[in-house]
């Protein structure tokens, strides 16, 4: 899951102890980032981030075959 820090929130990632970016990271689908989920310290996006989506090209609906 993608996660972003709740602005003024400062969550520090469980094994490496470094700070999440503010630009938000994938993160496992663990009790931890959960719980920081229900507490209101980060929120979750369906997709990745901005950067990473920007260069993938835009989905089009398929064709309609008759």
């Amino acid at each position: 899951m993608w996660a972003i820090p709740t602005p003024g929130a400062l969550v520090r990632d469980p094994f490496t102890k470094r700070p999440l970016p503010l630009e938000g990271a994938e993160v496992p689908e663990t009790s931890f980032w959960l719980r920081r989920l229900r507490d209101g310290d980060i929120t979750v996006h369906a997709e990745a981030s901005p950067a990473a989506t920007s260069s993938r090209p835009a989905l089009r609906p398929a064709p309609v075959q008759e």
